[in-house]
C-alpha cells in the first residue's frame, strides 16, 4: 500500500493512552496516525514540566503494572534498572543488582523505587493503606483503636446495601476507620460526600482492598516467601519510574512515532466533527481546518466530543453535557530543605522523609496530597543533595475558589498550608511553579448514572474508538489508559470496541497476573 492511500487514524490527546496506540497501530497494521494534541506538549495528566534545572511531574504516577503486555511494552523504550542508582549508592541503601541499565551510565533507564506512602493526620504519619503497627496504635490512642475494631467487627456482621461509595467503605474498614482517614479526604477530591458519590469509584481504585485483608497481610507478612503471595495493586511496596520523569517515556514514544511515519501536531484543538448516525468522516481544528479521517481515537473528555458531533440524539446530548470532571491544580516548590524528617529506617538523603506521596487528612488543609520528588528519582533536581522540591495537589471544579485564584495567590497559599504544618519555611522557598489541569478526574456521580446512553450510542458508530481516562470516563490508572490505547489496533481488526471498554473492569486484573 502507497503513503498516499494509507488509511488514516486521527488520534484525539497526546497523553498516555494516544501515543500507546499510535505505537502499536505502526507496529501492526499499515493505518497512519495523525495525532492531535491542544497542549504545547505530551503527556496529558502525566507530563513532566522543567523549571530553574529541576523536573516534576504531574500525578506523579507510580509505573506499575500487572498486565505482562503493558510492561513489556513500556520496557521496549525504558529497560530496568539492574545496577544502584546515584542515591543509592550515596546512601549504601541495600540494591539486589540484576541484568539490567546503570543509571549511572545510561540514560534509558526504568528506576526500581521502594514505595512510601503514607496519611499526614494529627501532625503525624500513618501508613498508606492503614497497615497493623504498634505505631498506628500509638498515634491513635488506645480508645480510637478500640473503637476501629468494634466498628470493623461490627461492619462485618451487619453489612449496608452498598449504594453510596459511603456504603461501600464502610462494609470494608467499619464506619470509624472510614470517617478518620476517607470520609473528609474523599470530599476534599471530589467535592462532594461520599454518600453523594455512587459506590462505582470505590469497585474502580480500591477493589480487592478491605480492613479484612488488611489483617490477614499482618498476621502472613513472615511467610510471604514461603507462600509466595501476591499483592493487591494498592498494597504494592514498589513501583517503577523513568530515570528523567514520567516525560522521558513519552518523549521516546513520539520519536519512535514520528521517525516511523506518524504525526504529532501540537497546540491543534479540534472543534467540530462532520459525522451522520454512524460513521465520522473528519474532524476541524480551531483554526478552521478540516482533516479526513478513516478512524477517530478519542482520548478526549466525552463531554467534548459529543458537543462537538452533528445529529446527536437530545437524550445523549443532555447526559453527555452534564458528565461532571474535577479539575486539578499542582503547586509546585523547589526548598532548601524540608521540616518532615525521616522517622522510617529507610535512609534518605539529608534524611528527609521517605515518602512519595502524603495525604493530607488534616481538617484545616485544602491540598489534598504533597509529593517529594526527591524519591521518586533523584536526576531530575539539579542540585538533589541540598534541594528538594516539593509537590502540593489540589482538587478543584470550574469557577470555584481554587480554580479562580491567580496563579501567585495559590502559590503563596499553597506555601502558608505548609507553614501552618510545619513542613517548611516561606524562606526556604527557592522557586515555585503552578500547574493547572482541566478535567483531570471523570466524576462517578450526577449524569454518570446514565452513562451506558451516552456509551451505547458511541459504540453505533463504526470508526470511534474511545481509549484513556477521559476517552472511557472512566477513573483509570496509567497502565490501564496506557493498556487501552494499546488494544486498538486489535479492536480495529476485530471490530470489537467492548476490548478497549473492557479494560480495568474485571476484579482479577488488580490482583492477579
Amino acid at each position: 500500500m502507497t503513503e498516499n492511500n494509507k488509511k488514516t487514524a486521527i488520534i484525539i490527546g497526546a497523553g498516555p493512552a494516544g501515543l500507546s496506540a499510535a505505537c502499536r497501530l505502526l507496529d501492526e497494521t499499515d493505518i497512519k496516525p495523525i495525532i492531535i494534541e491542544q497542549d504545547c506538549a505530551i503527556g496529558g495528566i502525566s507530563k513532566t514540566v522543567f523549571y530553574d534545572k529541576n523536573g516534576t511531574d504531574i500525578g506523579p504516577h507510580r509505573f506499575f503494572t500487572k498486565s505482562k503486555e503493558v510492561m513489556d511494552f513500556i520496557t521496549s523504550f525504558l529497560p530496568l534498572q539492574g545496577k544502584p542508582a546515584k542515591d543509592d549508592i550515596i546512601l549504601n541503601r541495600e540494591f539486589e543488582e540484576t541484568v539490567g541499565s546503570d543509571p549511572e551510565k545510561e540514560d534509558l533507564v526504568l528506576l526500581k523505587r521502594k514505595r512510601f506512602s503514607r496519611i499526614y493526620y494529627l501532625k503525624k504519619f500513618f501508613d498508606y493503606p492503614i497497615s497493623l503497627k504498634p505505631k498506628l496504635f500509638f498515634n491513635l490512642g488506645l480508645i480510637r483503636t478500640m473503637k476501629i475494631g468494634f466498628s470493623y467487627i461490627k461492619s462485618c456482621f451487619v453489612k449496608r446495601k452498598e449504594v453510596s461509595l459511603e456504603d461501600f467503605m464502610i462494609n470494608h474498614f467499619g464506619k470509624v476507620l472510614y470517617e478518620l482517614f476517607f470520609e473528609k479526604y474523599t470530599q476534599k477530591v471530589w467535592g462532594k460526600h461520599p454518600s453523594e458519590i455512587p459506590k462505582d469509584w470505590g469497585s474502580q481504585r480500591i477493589k480487592g482492598v478491605s480492613l479484612f485483608k488488611i489483617l490477614l497481610k499482618a498476621m502472613l507478612t513472615p511467610f510471604n516467601k514461603v507462600l509466595k503471595r501476591e499483592t493487591e495493586r494498592s498494597l504494592v511496596e514498589e513501583y517503577f519510574y523513568p530515570k528523567y520523569g514520567a516525560g522521558q517515556l513519552w518523549n521516546l514514544m513520539a520519536e519512535k512515532i514520528t521517525k516511523s511515519g506518524g504525526q504529532i501536531r501540537f497546540n491543534s484543538k479540534i472543534t467540530r466533527f462532520y459525522n451522520d448516525d454512524k460513521h465520522i468522516y473528519s474532524v476541524v481544528l480551531e483554526n478552521g481546518e478540516e482533516i479526513k479521517a478513516d478512524y477517530i481515537i478519542s482520548s478526549m473528555p466525552i463531554k467534548d466530543l459529543i458537543n462537538g458531533m452533528q445529529y446527536v440524539p437530545e437524550d445523549v446530548q443532555n447526559i453527555a453535557s452534564n458528565l461532571e470532571y474535577r479539575n486539578y491544580i499542582l503547586v509546585s516548590l523547589l526548598a532548601s530543605k524540608i521540616n518532615l524528617e525521616n522517622d522510617t529506617n529507610y535512609p534518605t538523603i539529608n534524611n528527609i522523609a521517605p515518602d512519595s506521596w502524603i495525604y493530607m487528612q488534616e481538617e484545616d488543609i485544602k491540598a489534598g496530597r504533597l509529593h517529594i520528588m526527591n524519591n521518586f528519582t533523584p536526576y531530575v533536581i539539579e542540585d538533589y543533595k541540598n534541594k528538594v522540591l516539593i509537590n502540593l495537589e489540589y482538587f478543584c471544579s470550574e469557577g470555584d475558589e481554587f480554580w479562580t485564584k491567580s496563579q501567585e495567590d495559590m502559590i503563596n497559599f499553597g506555601i502558608s498550608e505548609l507553614e501552618k504544618l510545619n513542613i517548611i519555611k516561606k524562606e526556604d522557598v527557592l522557586n515555585t511553579k503552578y500547574i493547572s489541569v482541566d478535567k483531570a478526574y471523570p466524576a462517578y456521580f450526577g449524569a454518570y448514572k446514565d452513562f451506558d446512553t451516552v456509551k451505547n450510542y458511541l459504540n453505533k458508530f463504526d470508526n470511534i474508538y474511545c481509549i484513556g481516562r477521559n476517552g472511557q470516563h472512566k477513573y483509570n490508572n496509567m497502565d490501564h489508559s496506557i493498556l487501552s490505547g494499546l488494544k486498538v489496533a486489535e479492536a480495529l481488526k476485530s471490530g470489537d470496541v467492548n476490548l478497549l471498554w473492557d479494560v480495568n473492569t474485571d476484579n482479577d486484573y488488580q490482583e492477579t497476573k
